[in-house]
């Protein structure tokens, strides 16, 4: 604990001789190893307690600064050490300010009255009318923010969730604000009612009001020029920039947002990227990526979705209001001109091209293109399990996790293929299957939710959702089975055996989080109840699902195994493992043979258009080998084809394992 002395005489005479004056010099207490040497042009008021001046700051350029205090009013301030506050316009009030920190050109810092600094203030998502706020905190996750925003079934959940914050947001309430270690504030306007934490950087920032920058050593926070933000949140380790303007919004970890952006009543969790476009009342679910001018997002649910340029939607019908929302689930893309009208629901991993009026939902048709053709829509099942856009994503997402903070917020599962997806394939090839049955085989066209399936498609979709049940579950059982060398088929059973009877029925993906809907269940009947009743507690049950999927993801493949192969697990074979893993094997050796294809038109000679100015076709082929480099050499490439190897060879080596039980 700091101890502080007051003044002496003789440092009073020095600080009135240095243009300093005090409305009680009583009231302004030092560090004990305090000198007044290097503080000019400052005015006390209230109580105020400074540490010492004892270091210097090196500026870009090369200038160096001494710590002190210059051209500066303190009211009610505590100051740590060898911070250095100069030119100041106006003043700082009611703060406790950090050690190391660098204060300069600054309007306004100040705390007025009683605030939370954003913890408890909503944010109208989805619906801007109201009646799915999401109240704001510091420990908000995807997941918490979900469960309040879509869980509106159950009043008492959502009820006790909005205490839960609110209990945590009065905590947390002050008339007094912090500014943390080492923080840099410059050429800065206002900053009212707002908590920095340690190691961010504000520089040429226009306004600050009401919110939190939860910055840290391991993840600072960057708040750029020209932006404006009120009632708001920025977690650890976020870029805030050039021009962006935000208003009731949430920012969540490693996110950037810049060029121009605006948004309102909005939640961008992890790794969300915003440039040059607008939202309003969006769900922007992990890795939600938006790059131009021209896209709005507007009332809908995404993530790991990426917008094209151009990409809008409706929420509005002109009858009762912007009253409408839609979902994108996991993985989904818009092309550049896209448009829905919501509301609309887009299954996981799909592509939407073109104007889509007729509300479809596809949620149970994954990996689909939606494609508009004179006003209709086109249904196209299963098609992007074979993209190769869709295997690079997958791959990219967790090498683009920019989090550096050890304490994650947003417990985010990067899994194509999981219980979730596989379930919804498994209903998929069930209404395609229905389709063909009622409409006749030899139907040219198919009619499901407002969209339209040709007939080639519809049985392409059937070998596609069946090719990945394949992969899903040949993948489960091989890995179950790894390592182990079995004498008899009693132990292969005894192995296959699921640890829990968790993960059975259904799953859910909770914005990045895939759950088992049962656990989910539990977890929402504690808080009803009252036995969870924190935030951390909340976030520690996510975790722990997060920590056991795969566990849980077993007990759902074991269950399945009989569904789809018309095997029971309780007297399966070796014989039974071998034949899963051959239809394994044609599967993932097949779908990894389309993606090779599918890469194999990015080196078509149609792509190489634009190549080779002023030259010949050779010199158009050379000039492109130069940029995009040939298709035997691409990295991509080459890990399809080391993939195809690696998964033969896994095969192979079970099926000899299984083979000695036989």
């Amino acid at each position: 604990m700091k101890t502080y002395r007051k003044l002496t005489e003789d440092e009073i005479l020095q600080l009135k001789g240095q243009s300093c004056l005090a409305d009680n010099w009583d009231k302004v207490y030092v560090d004990t190893n305090f000198t007044p040497q290097y503080i000019f042009h400052t005015r006390f008021s209230g109580e105020v307690k400074l540490g010492v001046f004892e270091s210097e700051f090196t500026l870009p350029g090369g200038i160096r600064k001494h710590a002190g205090l210059r051209h500066v009013t303190l009211h009610n301030v505590t100051l740590g050490d060898n911070c250095c506050i100069e030119n100041i316009q106006n003043y700082i009030a009611n703060y406790e300010i950090g050690n190391n920190s660098f204060i300069e050109n600054v309007d306004l810092i100040l705390v007025d009255g009683l605030t939370t600094f954003g913890n408890g203030c909503e944010a109208a998502v989805l619906n801007e009318t109201g009646g799915r706020e999401v109240c704001m905190s510091d420990k908000l996750s995807a997941h918490q923010a979900y469960i309040m925003a879509l869980y509106r079934h159950r009043p008492e959940l959502t009820k006790r969730m909005k205490e839960i914050t609110d209990y945590y947001s009065n905590k947390h309430a002050s008339t007094v604000g912090t500014i943390g270690n080492r923080v840099t504030i410059m050429n800065a306007g206002c900053i009212k009612n707002v908590k920095i934490g340690d190691y961010c950087r504000i520089e040429g920032t226009c306004r600050l009001e009401n919110g939190s920058i939860n910055s840290n050593e391991a993840a600072p926070v960057h708040i750029g020029y020209s932006v404006i933000c009120e009632d708001f949140i920025i977690s650890s380790g976020s870029h805030v920039d050039d021009g962006t303007v935000l208003s009731r919004c949430f920012v969540g970890q490693a996110c950037q947002l810049g060029h121009n952006y605006s948004a309102s009543d909005s939640l961008f969790f992890s790794n969300c990227q915003g440039e040059n476009g607008e939202a309003c009342a969006i769900f922007a679910g992990p890795y939600t990526v938006t790059h131009h001018k021209s896209t709005l997002l507007i009332a809908g649910m995404f993530s790991f979705m990426n917008a094209g340029s151009g990409s809008n939607q409706s929420n509005h019908m002109y009858k009762l209001g912007p009253i409408h929302q839609g979902t994108m689930e996991r993985g989904a893309k818009t092309t550049s001109d896209s448009y829905i009208l919501w509301p609309a629901r887009v299954g996981a991993f799909s592509l939407v091209m073109g104007r889509h009026v007729n509300h479809a939902d596809t949620s149970n048709l994954p990996f689909s293109y939606l494609i508009e053709q004179s006003d209709t829509t086109y249904l196209v099942p299963g098609v992007n399990l074979r993209s190769v856009g869709t295997i690079r994503d997958a791959q990219k997402w967790p090498k683009r996790d920019k989090r550096t903070d050890p304490n994650k917020l947003d417990f985010i599962n990067y899994n194509l293929l999981s219980p979730y997806t596989i379930q919804k394939m498994f209903k998929g090839r069930e209404i395609l299957k229905e389709l063909r049955r009622v409409s006749g085989e030899t139907s040219e066209l198919y009619s499901y939710q407002s969209a339209k399936i040709k007939n080639s498609s519809l049985n392409k979709g059937i070998k596609l959702y069946e090719t990945g049940i394949h992969k899903f579950l040949g993948n489960s059982i091989i890995k179950r089975l790894e390592g182990i060398d079995f004498k008899n088929n009693d132990e292969i059973r005894a192995r296959l055996k699921p640890d829990t009877e968790i993960g059975a029925g259904e799953w859910v993906d909770i914005s990045g989080l895939i759950a088992p809907k049962s656990e989910i269940d539990k977890l929402l009947n504690g808080i009803e109840n009252g036995e969870i009743n924190r935030l951390a507690c909340i976030n520690e049950n996510f975790e722990t699902m997060h920590k056991n999927y795969y566990t849980y993801e077993w007990t759902w493949a074991y269950q399945k195994i009989k569904e789809f192969y018309n095997i029971d697990p309780e007297t399966i074979t070796a014989k039974d493992i071998i034949f899963i893993v051959n239809a394994w094997k044609e599967s993932v050796v097949g779908l990894d043979k389309m993606v090779y294809e599918d890469a194999r038109k990015e080196f078509s000679l149609s792509s190489m258009t634009g190549f080779g100015a002023d030259g010949s076709r050779n010199e158009m082929k050379m000039d492109f080998e130069q940029v995009r480099g040939d298709f035997e050499s691409n990295t991509f490439v080459n890990a399809v084809l080391k993939h195809i190897e690696e998964k033969t060879n896994l095969g192979n080596e079970l099926i000899q394992r299984m083979e000695k039980v036989c």
